[in-house]
């Protein structure tokens, strides 16, 4: 079992920066690719980001590139979404994952999950 919790969302204008984590516990946070979702209302949660165990490989959805960097720290079990240049459509709730098995692009694929943290970007 992973427990997992965001923090780090608000209310932030078009244009600037919120860096959110998810601090992890339970079994080996190591040893999981993670990743990073979120969910706008009336919408299906997608894909934002996600990266491997080690940190050697990252992912991001073509919408973030460039302005999106996912990071962990294993050794605080937390993970990191520096989100830069936000725009109004990154509006979402967003969550962290703990990832088990099939394409890392997928909710099915996850096996843990947070609570969701608010992201809110006003134009």
């Amino acid at each position: 079992q992973v427990q997992l919790v965001e923090s780090g969302g608000g209310l932030v204008q078009a244009g600037g920066s919120l860096r959110l984590s998810c601090a992890a516990s339970g079994r080996t946070f190591s040893s999981y690719t993670m990743g990073w979702f979120r969910q706008a209302p009336g919408k299906e949660r997608e894909f934002v980001a996600a990266i491997t165990w080690s940190g050697g490989s990252t992912y991001y959805v073509d919408s973030v590139k460039g302005r999106f960097t996912i990071s962990r720290d294993n050794a605080k079990s937390t993970l990191y979404l520096q989100m830069n240049s936000l725009k109004p459509e990154d509006t979402a709730v967003y969550y962290c994952a703990a990832h088990y098995s099939g394409s890392y692009l997928y909710t099915r694929a996850y096996r843990y999950w947070g609570q969701g943290t608010q992201v809110t970007v006003s134009s």
